[in-house]
């Protein structure tokens, strides 16, 4: 199956893997990100290296690794007007018996409250489970994330536990929330 082309609508946005012609849309969107509004935002970016030529091979490293599924990007754009919202990613931690992947998610700042977080990450799981295999989906959340993890209960994702010591940032070993979800879960909540 060809997974690298899996999308996903809703009333107002559509999921879908980059293309090479959603540069200018893309650099304009990251461009105008307002500046960090917390610890986990990023806020603005040096957009200085992302030329065109940059842009195309993003796009067929992000092919590249969905064909060897090993994770799966998505952009989020306005259903209407076209415009670039941010992007959602599955990391494949191990298929065999388990089927086990993670999700990431980002909105750009300047799209904050306006529930395109939850509308996307809710056909993007809906995504993951139908197109792309998985049976169970996990969050890993900085404790003091409070928008990521009321985002993650929003969908119907749980909590499970605390990893200790789990990620390596900000210049240390930090705990994280994990939120989960699995393929049963979901069909009521999705």
């Amino acid at each position: 199956m060809d997974n690298f082309h899996c999308t996903a609508e809703t009333e107002r946005l559509v999921i879908r893997p980059l293309i090479e012609s959603d540069f200018q849309n893309w650099f304009a969107q990251f461009s105008a990100r307002m500046p960090s509004q917390h610890r986990y935002d990023r806020g603005k970016i040096d957009m200085s290296d992302c030329s065109p030529e940059w842009f195309s091979g993003l796009v067929e490293k992000h092919q590249a690794l969905a064909q060897e599924d090993k994770a799966y990007i998505f952009g989020v754009f306005h259903k209407h007007n076209g415009t670039h919202l941010g992007m959602i990613d599955f990391s494949t931690y191990e298929r065999s018996v388990f089927q086990w992947g993670r999700l990431g998610y980002t909105i750009h700042n300047q799209f904050w409250r306006n529930g395109y977080g939850k509308e996307a990450v809710k056909a993007a799981l809906e995504l993951a489970f139908s197109d792309l295999g998985y049976h169970r989906i996990e969050a890993h959340i900085n404790v003091d994330n409070t928008p990521s993890y009321q985002l993650a209960a929003s969908v119907g994702m749980e909590y499970e536990c605390t990893r200790k010591g789990f990620i390596f940032e900000f210049g240390e070993w930090t705990d994280n929330l994990v939120y989960y979800i699995n393929a049963e879960q979901a069909k009521g909540k999705l």
